[in-house]
């Protein structure tokens, strides 16, 4: 995936396409207007531009192993490997801390392998579409589970369940924001598609995991993109979209972790324009809220997403938070935390969220 920093989330520009975009909405790469590109950014063009027509072939000939997983999987391997670039790899470890095995494909590269790919296997059968993406998912490679997540974006309107079993499986073993982020648009798609799968996010608010806590803002962060290219903007669907992802903030707001704070803050701020009353009403609610018990963690979200609202109600918000921040022992406040916590207490089970340091 394309790097900018950690606070530049991925989103989904159009459906059925993968691709980060900062906040503005402006691909990271873009310089501003009339400014000539750094050398680095100059030389990264260069790459891609030279590179393309090998990125291309490889999505050909991959078309040629699809019956075969194992052979696909090592084939996809040695290819992604050879348009490489080592200086993007360690741009990856740099931006995304602790991220497991990675090659340095470049986003645009990845992605011509998977249109190449797509165009080749049109018309083929989702079952057969299924069990290479599944062996992708298993690889530790990250390009790979990437990719394989771009196959289950084509898979996932006809085969759901089975689709949904392999998104499951790589949310359960993400260890990167990356990868979490990358899924999430993914994830919009499905819940578009079958909006009974939001009980997917729902029971997520509670996992030990902070990088499922993660996709749960990542995915509504990521909904109102996926919900416009596949046409869904009535003033009706906008409201709901927002009523249920406000809902699922609700839960996890408070939570301890940065990672899981930037995603649902990501998820205000995309949320804000859906219904923008709504979400100004949570934002000083939770505001008042953090001012009256000193809640870091609830404070910051609430800061992070004040860009979103209109200017009179963030300056309020700024100045009822004034000197509220962060404390690294402070546990989770959320709901989400709240009620885990009662459910261990009570000898219902063994999943907590936030009071465990995940």
């Amino acid at each position: 995936m394309s790097m900018t920093s950690e606070r530049r989330p991925a989103e989904a520009t159009t459906a059925g396409r993968l691709s980060v975009a900062t906040p503005s909405g402006r691909p990271p790469s873009a310089t501003a207007p009339g400014r000539p590109p750094s050398a680095r950014t100059a030389a990264a063009r260069a790459f891609v531009t030279a590179t393309l027509p090998a990125a291309r072939a490889l999505g050909r000939s991959l078309a040629d192993e699809l019956d075969d997983p194992a052979a696909f999987v090592t084939a996809s391997g040695a290819g992604l490997a050879a348009i490489a670039d080592p200086a993007y790899r360690e741009g990856q470890i740099l931006v995304a801390p602790g991220i497991g095995p990675t090659l340095g494909v470049r986003t645009p590269l990845l992605a011509a392998v998977c249109a190449s790919l797509r165009h080749e296997v049109r018309g083929v059968a989702g079952d057969r579409l299924l069990v290479v993406a599944d062996a992708l998912a298993r690889d530790e490679v990250r390009e790979l589970r990437w990719m394989a997540l771009r196959i289950l974006e084509w898979v996932l309107p006809a085969d759901p369940e089975r689709g949904w079993q392999i998104l499951r499986k790589i949310g359960h073993e993400a260890d990167d924001w990356i990868t979490v982020d990358t899924l999430a648009t993914v994830a919009a798609g499905g819940i578009l598609l079958e909006p009974f799968r939001w009980a997917e996010l729902e029971q997520l608010v509670f996992s030990p995991s902070r990088w499922e806590r993660r996709l749960v803002g990542s995915t509504v962060a990521t909904l109102p993109h996926v919900g416009h290219g596949l046409g869904r903007t009535t003033g009706e669907e906008r409201a709901a979209m927002a009523g249920r992802g406000l809902d699922l903030v609700g839960q996890l707001i408070g939570d301890h972790e940065p990672d899981v704070q930037k995603a649902l803050s990501w998820a205000l701020r995309n949320l804000a324009p859906l219904d923008p009353a709504a979400v100004t009403a949570f934002c000083r609610r939770e505001a008042d809220r953090a001012a009256a018990t000193g809640d870091g963690h609830r404070a910051w979200v609430v800061r992070d997403a004040r860009p979103a609202l209109p200017p009179a109600d963030a300056a309020a918000i700024g100045e009822r938070l004034a000197g509220i921040r962060r404390r690294p022992e402070a546990l989770s406040t959320s709901l989400a935390a709240a009620t885990a916590a009662a459910f261990i207490s009570a000898g219902q089970g063994g999943a907590a969220v936030g009071r465990a340091r995940a």
